[in-house]
């Protein structure tokens, strides 16, 4: 008796932890709830990341489905517009390519049912660095993110003979007025004063006299 007892235990728990183990097959979250971040709902992208944002002077294509007279790549104007068909001037600079094409889409909405527009940026010009004086290859850089003035200084050529590293400064634009921000290179290059190794903001100019 006491043996058909232990026999019937023992399959009793066998069958509640198969129970468990096919519940859990269906439903992998109960085992892994909490272990991984999701990205946010609808965007494909985890919290903290952001778009692009479309400034003056960059090129973008505009398509809009079936509407080729409509669809166009153009320049974004010095005061931040675009100029369409049917709508004028359009605000453009500050916006996503996403919040633009449904500016436009809902502009559009007035002319054309159901319209199915695309914004993409194809060229970046409102985010650029310069830089002049003695060094090889002097002009406008694209800005990176977390551009410094030495990565911009690399991308240079090197200097010239006459080049003063231990004087170069970085011109800024800050609450109207133009700030100089000293930079030795040859410090910052030999480890020191890093504080100068400033990171660069758009339409930052980099002299080296």
């Amino acid at each position: 008796m006491m043996k058909k007892l232990l026999f019937a235990t023992v399959v009793c728990s066998f069958m509640a932890a198969s129970l468990w183990a096919q519940a859990a097959g269906k439903n992998p979250s109960a085992t892994q709830a909490g272990t991984t971040a999701t990205p946010t709902e609808g965007t494909g992208k985890t919290p903290g990341e952001t778009e692009y944002k479309i400034g003056p002077q960059d090129l973008i294509r505009i398509d809009v489905w079936k509407e080729p007279d409509i669809s166009r790549t153009i320049p974004v104007r010095p005061d931040g517009k675009i100029s369409l068909p049917l709508l004028n001037d359009v605000p453009a600079a500050g916006l996503t390519s996403l919040e633009l094409a449904a500016s436009i889409r809902e502009g559009l909405k007035k002319y054309i049912n159901n319209p199915q527009v695309t914004v993409t940026v194809t060229e970046i010009n409102s985010r650029r660095v310069f830089v002049t004086g003695e060094v090889v290859k002097p002009g406008a850089l694209p800005l990176l993110p977390n551009m410094t003035v030495l990565q911009a200084l690399s991308s240079c050529g090197g200097f010239t003979q006459f080049a003063r590293t231990k004087n170069i400064y970085v011109l800024r634009q800050e609450d109207g007025k133009q700030v100089k921000h000293p930079f030795n290179y040859k410090e910052v290059v030999a480890g020191k004063k890093a504080e100068d190794n400033i990171a660069l903001q758009p339409g930052d100019v980099i002299v080296v006299p």
